[in-house]
C-alpha cells in the first residue's frame, strides 16, 4: 500500500521511517511533479499573497483533500485576498522535509514530529490547528495472549522513533515495564502486516489501517490502544511562525476553511465523507471506521480548550523527555529542555530558544466571528 518514497531524505536525521507515513498512492503527486511545484521556496517572514501547505494520507487529514477539491480553500483564501496551494505529498516524512527546508509554509504532522523535526532543526513553528487525537488508531497486538504484561521479553516490531514508539513506551509504563524489558525491531509500516503472519513475529505496535488488518488475523490480540492515552498523539497543521506573523490572513483563511469542513464531519455528511473516503482509498464505511478511532476536534471551542489547558503542556513535556532519551532532539542536545515549547499555559524548555508554539488565537478569532 505504500508508494515509492520521494528521493530526498532528511539528511542526518535518525529517522529513516516515521509515523503517519504514506498509506496509499492514489491521487499523490509524482516525484517529478512535486519537485516542479516546490521548485522555489517561499519568502518566510515577508508580506505576500501566495502560500503553500502540504499534507499526506491519514484519517484526520482527509478534510484537507475535501477542502481543496471542493473549492473551500480557494473560497476562504479569496476572502482574504490571497491564494493557498494545497499539495498532497505521497510520503509523510517527505512532507515534513519540505516544511523544514522552507519549500512550503505549512504541513500536517503530529505533535511529536513537530518537535523532533522542524523545531529541533531550528525552524520556528506554530501549531495553528489541532485537528484530532488518536483515540484507538494506534494499538499493540500480541500473539498467544490478551494480557499486555505478557509483552515482557518479546520482540516488538514497529516503526522505531515514531509515535508508535512513544505509544509503546506509554503502554509499558502502564504495566510497570520499560523498554529494557523488550526488544524493539524497526519495521516499515508497509511490511508490518505481512510480518505478523510470520512465526517469528511475537508482537507489533501499529496504526490504522494496518492495525485493523492485523487485528483480523488469526491469534491476534489487541492489548492496548491509544484510547488509553487520550490527547497525547495529536495530529495538527503546523505553519512557519515567521510567515504567520507577517501574514495573519494566511492563518485566518486556513482556520476558516478547516472548520467549514468540520461542520460537515460533525453532521456525518454522506457526500462529504464519501469524497474524503475516496481520496483515502477506501469506501464510506471504511472511512467511518477510521474516524471512530479518531477524536476529531470538530467544535473549535474544544480545540481552544485543549490548546489553553495545562494538559497540553504536560503532554509536550512527556514527548520532549521521550524524544531526548531516544536522541531525537539532536546528538548535541544537553537535555529535553533544549527546545522551548510555548503554550498559553506556559513554556516548557528553553525560553530563549522557543521553536514550537501552540497558538489558539486564530481559532478563537474564528469562533468570535461566528457569534
Amino acid at each position: 500500500m505504500t508508494p515509492a518514497t520521494l528521493p530526498r531524505p532528511l539528511t542526518g536525521h535518525p529517522l529513516a521511517l516515521h509515523s503517519r507515513s504514506n498509506l496509499i498512492a492514489s491521487c499523490a503527486l509524482s516525484s517529478v511533479l512535486l519537485a516542479s511545484v516546490l521548485a522555489t521556496s517561499p519568502a518566510h517572514g515577508q508580506e505576500r499573497d501566495e502560500f503553500r501547505v502540504c499534507w499526506s494520507i491519514y484519517a484526520g487529514w482527509m478534510p484537507w483533500a475535501y477542502a481543496d477539491q471542493e473549492g473551500i480553500i480557494d473560497k476562504w483564501a479569496e476572502e482574504y485576498g490571497i491564494s493557498i496551494d494545497v499539495i498532497q505529498v505521497n510520503d509523510y516524512v517527505e512532507s515534513i522535509n519540505q516544511f523544514t527546508s522552507g519549500n512550503v509554509d505549512g504541513c500536517a504532522m503530529t505533535n511529536m514530529d513537530a518537535l523532533t523535526i522542524p523545531a529541533a532543526s531550528g525552524v520556528d513553528s506554530t501549531a495553528l490547528i489541532i485537528n484530532d487525537y488518536s483515540d484507538g488508531n494506534d494499538g499493540i497486538v500480541l500473539k498467544d495472549s490478551d494480557d499486555l504484561a505478557d509483552i515482557e521479553g518479546r520482540r516488538v516490531n514497529l516503526v522505531q522513533f515514531s509515535v508508535s514508539h512513544y505509544f509503546l513506551a506509554r503502554a509499558l509504563e502502564s504495566v510497570g515495564l520499560t523498554e529494557r524489558d523488550i526488544e524493539t525491531v524497526n519495521t516499515s509500516d508497509a511490511d508490518i502486516v505481512g510480518l505478523f503472519s510470520s512465526d517469528s513475529t511475537e508482537a507489533v505496535a501499529a496504526w490504522n489501517p494496518q492495525l485493523n488488518a492485523i487485528a483480523e488475523m488469526p491469534d491476534s490480540h489487541v492489548v492496548y490502544t491509544s484510547a488509553e492515552i487520550p490527547g497525547e498523539i495529536l495530529d495538527m497543521l503546523v505553519v512557519n511562525s515567521d510567515t504567520l506573523a507577517a501574514n495573519p490572513d494566511f492563518g485566518h483563511a486556513l482556520v476558516g476553511a478547516w472548520y467549514e469542513v468540520m461542520e460537515l464531519v460533525a453532521a456525518d455528511d454522506d457526500a462529504a465523507l464519501s469524497i474524503m473516503a475516496d481520496a483515502a482509498g477506501t469506501d464510506l464505511d471504511g472511512y467511518r471506521a477510521q474516524l471512530e478511532a479518531t477524536h476529531m476536534y470538530t467544535d473549535p471551542a474544544d480545540a481552544v480548550e485543549l490548546l489553553e489547558s495545562d494538559d497540553l503542556l504536560e503532554t509536550m513535556q512527556r514527548v520532549a523527555e521521550f524524544s531526548f532519551e531516544h536522541g531525537l532532539l539532536g546528538d548535541m542536545a544537553p537535555s529535553p529542555e533544549v527546545v522551548g515549547i510555548e503554550t498559553p499555559s506556559g513554556v516548557y524548555g528553553d525560553e530563549g530558544n522557543i521553536q514550537l508554539r501552540f497558538d489558539p488565537s486564530f481559532t478563537q478569532a474564528y469562533i468570535d466571528s461566528r457569534q
